[in-house]
């Protein structure tokens, strides 16, 4: 039975949860996520999880936050004014904000999750939702191809 190798194109189905069970991703069989081993298009410790299943091979890989979305940094944790915003934006907590942020010169667009709303302020987390937490993958192989060398 052909494994999956480095360079082979997969495709999988999966489900990404964290360990209380909250699911943050899927990918189904009628919409799966299609990889190329070796190009890193998912965490490396993933990609090695995957390197020798086998079509209709079911494995369950955990990633520790560094093999994932890094840890969480206290110093991407921002205090804004409110009126930076605008009046067409009422920030709620959980909303994702794209801001402007400068960094060796160059203004940049970047995600931003407001955790906390005061009348003149905002804090903004500059944080990827997952960094921080153990991930869980429950994979499933599809399919296997070669790719051209």
């Amino acid at each position: 039975m052909k494994q999956a190798q480095k360079n082979d194109q997969v495709t999988i189905s999966y489900v990404g949860k964290l360990e209380n069970g909250t699911i943050f991703q899927t990918a189904t069989e009628s919409a799966p996520l299609i990889i190329t081993l070796g190009n890193l298009d998912v965490p490396p410790t993933l990609e090695q999880a995957i390197i020798g299943m086998s079509v209709g091979e079911r494995k369950l890989v955990k990633l520790e936050p560094d093999e994932g979305y890094g840890p969480r940094h206290k110093d991407l944790l921002q205090t804004i004014n409110r009126n930076t915003l605008g009046d067409q934006i009422n920030p709620q907590v959980g909303m994702l904000l794209s801001l402007k942020v400068e960094k060796d010169g160059q203004e940049h667009q970047v995600p931003a999750t407001v955790v906390e709303t005061k009348s003149d302020t905002i804090v903004v987390d500059y944080n990827h939702p997952l960094a921080g937490h153990n991930l869980i993958y429950d994979i499933t192989i599809i399919s296997i191809e070669k790719t051209a060398p």
